[in-house]
């Protein structure tokens, strides 16, 4: 009997010693999730929605058309504002078609590089992560500068129309206000069609043909399948030691058995202690219960560098807020790392299970 008493106490002790030593060198949690960005397709012009290109859960690439916006109101201003401009011009005895199809070709060439402009930025944001490579970022600066110079080869147009059109028409303030409400029409023929600013999932989607949108609302919600990474909520004890770069092991729950390799790529320097969770405001970890006292948990960022972004073939890319156990390795430590690596994959085992 003493002997098991003290081997069961032996046994308790050098649990208790991992586990306050794993806490700072090996620290593990459950309370992890998946993340991704969520970008609102808001509509900048009001109308009847006349076609719904996408379904629910359906991958889009970037600049694919998402849905399309009535254009008849907007095509009626364009021409009204083409109408005023021949008017105007012919008022000063010049021709109006030059310049005309000069205007929209700018308001085309600006939309496109607005566009490229927003894919552009993700793709170097993820670059900066070793999520993409430098090849597909070379491709997109190649690609921007394209645009840019397709903006300044329509704007050189325009001028040029406009010296044909004569120093005095051109100068002209009547044909001054056309031009400016021809190319707001030309805008805002443009904003019918509202486009996926980058690859990703359509998901929720909750209209059809005939839903009436209002310019500032929200109408399609876009889960961005490239810029993924999983968010750990560990005690100010477990980040003790940790720093940026640090490897990671994250096991999902939707892929039991299985162990993702990942990095820290950064640390929240402040949470929040109302409950709040808002766009501006300190981030707001879910609360557990702790020993003793409830331990105040920051939320730590992960990307997963060794997997290709935007995958179709891993759907963890598409579960966002699905849970995840997560185990950082800040030390060089190789009986603490081994004893946590045998952990994570125990517990990817018996994510069969739940």
């Amino acid at each position: 009997m003493k002997r098991t008493i003290w081997t069961t106490v032996a046994i308790l002790a050098l649990f208790l010693a991992w586990y306050i030593a794993a806490d700072r060198m090996t620290p593990i949690t459950g309370n992890a999730r998946v993340k991704a960005v969520a970008t609102s397709i808001v509509p900048e012009v009001t109308g009847t929605v006349v076609e719904v290109l996408v379904e629910n859960g359906q991958v889009v690439e970037a600049g694919d058309v998402l849905l399309r916006i009535d254009p008849r109101p907007y095509q009626i201003d364009r021409d009204k504002a083409e109408a005023d401009l021949a008017s105007a011009t012919q008022d000063v005895g010049a021709s109006s078609a030059e310049v005309s199809g000069a205007q929209a070709k700018l308001a085309r060439a600006q939309s496109d590089l607005d566009t490229q402009r927003l894919q552009s930025e993700r793709i170097f944001a993820l670059e900066k992560k070793g999520l993409v490579t430098v090849a597909k970022a070379d491709e997109a600066r190649g690609k921007l500068t394209e645009a840019e110079a397709a903006l300044e080869n329509a704007q050189a147009d325009l001028e040029r129309a406009k010296q044909r059109l004569g120093k005095e028409g051109a100068e002209n303030a009547k044909i001054q206000r056309a031009l400016a409400a021809l190319a707001e029409a030309d805008l805002n023929l443009e904003r019918t069609e509202l486009k996926a600013p980058a690859r990703g999932l359509v998901s929720n989607l909750l209209i059809a043909p005939g839903t009436y949108a209002r310019a500032g609302s929200d109408l399609v919600t876009l889960l961005d399948a490239t810029d993924i990474w999983i968010e750990a909520y560990l005690t100010e004890n477990n980040i003790g030691l940790a720093q940026v770069g640090s490897p990671a092991e994250v096991v999902l729950n939707m892929h039991p058995g299985r162990v993702l390799t990942g990095q820290v790529e950064s640390f929240s320097a402040a949470v929040s202690v109302t409950g709040s969770d808002a766009p501006g405001a300190l981030a707001s970890a879910p609360s557990t219960t702790g020993f003793l006292r409830e331990p105040e948990r920051f939320p730590v960022r992960i990307v997963l560098p060794g997997y290709e972004a935007g995958s179709l073939e891993d759907d963890l890319r598409f579960q966002l807020n699905g849970q995840a156990d997560v185990i950082l390795y800040p030390t060089d430590s190789g009986f603490m790392n081994f004893i946590g690596r045998m952990y994570i994959r125990a517990a990817a085992f018996l994510s069969y299970a739940y």
